[in-house]
């Protein structure tokens, strides 16, 4: 299948200006190697590396839950990095080497600079890699491959996430129109992870959720909530069984992007 990936900026720009529902616009996608410039602890269990470089010079992020993925080495310290095709995308070896995603919290095309955030968790691939990556380590990454663009234009939007999709939270709220009425739910493991920054924007409310032993309560939260009149669309990310609920709580009562960044028992989840 062929994509489009002429004029991504200006294309999701116009989706996001007068588009309905939800509409995929790919970006040529390239590989890039870049290093940690700088760290910052966000809560005791997220961290922001700020990764920078020449190679981020012409880089292409335009939705707030863009990502990259991490391409690490293989365990001998052999790299087996993709290469362009020359189509705008990537030619990829195989077997695969291990590859993480993560959302693009923050692109600065003047330093030539991007953010990520890392949930930090034991036997994570890349948590260990971020928690002790130091000023000065090299990383690939490969992407974005293309935006999941929805309208600015709804009336009211609904967000229902975990940590793991609070810096697409984060972005949008800052670069979604100033008058944007929206609910925040946001389910985290821990009481401190509440800390994690969101820009206070007038009609948003956010609601913080900690999960219990016993499981989550994410969808029950949304389903209860009261939304005002006129259209509305739900962003839903996090764990895929704790969001699932959702697809069928939004079906023909608004739009909605559902997607499942992780699930437990299996790496590198594809969704």
């Amino acid at each position: 299948m062929t994509v489009d990936r002429h004029d991504p900026a200006g294309r999701v720009a116009a989706h996001h200006r007068a588009g309905s529902g939800t509409v995929r616009i790919g970006y040529p996608i390239d590989v890039r190697e870049v290093r940690v410039v700088a760290r910052r602890r966000l809560t005791p269990r997220m961290v922001r590396l700020t990764l920078g470089g020449p190679a981020l010079a012409g880089f292409h992020t335009y939705q707030a839950d863009d990502h990259v993925k991490l391409v690490f080495p293989d365990p001998d310290g052999t790299r087996r990095d993709p290469v362009p095709d020359g189509r705008g995308m990537l030619d990829w070896p195989r077997p695969l080497p291990t590859t993480r995603k993560y959302t693009v919290r923050r692109y600065d095309p003047a330093a030539c600079e991007i953010d990520l955030d890392f949930v930090l968790h034991d036997g994570g691939v890349a948590s260990a890699w971020a928690d002790a990556a130091a000023v000065g380590d090299g990383v690939t990454i490969a992407g974005p491959p293309g935006a999941k663009a929805f309208p600015h234009s709804y009336d009211h939007y609904v967000f229902a996430v975990d940590a793991t999709a609070l810096p697409a939270v984060a972005r949008w709220l800052e670069e979604s129109p100033a008058d944007v009425s929206a609910h925040v739910v946001a389910e985290v493991d821990d009481p401190a992870e509440r800390d994690y920054p969101l820009a206070h924007r007038d009609g948003v409310a956010v609601t913080w959720l900690v999960r219990a032993a016993t499981g989550s309560t994410l969808a029950q939260q949304v389903g209860s909530l009261r939304l005002p009149a006129g259209r509305a669309f739900l962003f839903a990310a996090g764990e895929a069984n704790d969001i699932r609920p959702l697809r069928a709580w939004s079906a023909g009562r608004l739009d909605s992007l559902i997607t499942g960044y992780w699930k437990r028992g299996v790496a590198g989840l594809e969704d």
